[in-house]
């Protein structure tokens, strides 16, 4: 078997392939938004390692195959090549996560406070999965503006951030810590 290439220097001035050999810059929308969702699934590798729920970590190993997909979706520029079969995300993919959003949320306590991220290592890293999914989101909504993008991307995009709210709280209770709680008062 032969050994990888891992460099070919044909990045070093800023510019990188898409799906099909097209160069665009490094700085490009399109290479933001699959970018932003690259550093998601980097931080849900990390998640999954303080997790001890082994559905959680099963869902969340699906969940970075999707976004790999997604991001396979995200770098391939349709105008000029066709996506690969598998690409993007189903209908099936959006009803996935919200089962399992309200599977955990059925398990929790009603939220009467706005929770600010925290509580345990396994929660707080959660919601640096949360909002790194809501800056992704944002990236995708921009890339949006230039190229047409699926709607059901977007929607996934969006669920996924709030999963992986409903996981920091489940994570509290399974620690047994008290989540955060605003203080609106500015004591």
């Amino acid at each position: 078997m032969a050994k990888s290439i891992i460099y070919t220097g044909s990045g070093d001035k800023g510019m990188t392939s898409l799906v099909g050999g097209e160069r665009v810059s490094k700085s490009s929308q399109r290479i933001e938004s699959y970018g932003t969702v690259d550093e998601l699934n980097s931080f849900i590798g990390l998640l999954m390692t303080e997790l001890k729920d082994q559905k959680d970590i099963d869902f969340l190993l699906a969940v970075q195959s999707r976004l790999f997909s997604v991001g396979a979706y995200l770098a391939t520029d349709t105008k000029t090549v066709s996506l690969k079969e598998g690409c993007g995300v189903a209908e099936k993919c959006v009803r996935s996560l919200e089962m399992e959003i309200d599977r955990i949320d059925g398990e929790l306590p009603k939220m009467k406070h706005f929770i600010l991220p925290g509580g345990c290592r396994s929660a707080s890293l959660s919601h640096v999965c949360r909002t790194i999914c809501r800056r992704a989101e944002r990236e995708i909504y921009r890339l949006a503006e230039q190229v047409e993008i699926e709607p059901l991307l977007l929607v996934y995009m969006n669920r996924l951030s709030d999963y992986f709210f409903v996981l920091a709280r489940k994570e509290c209770i399974r620690e047994k810590v008290n989540e955060i709680i605003w203080d609106y008062t500015c004591k």
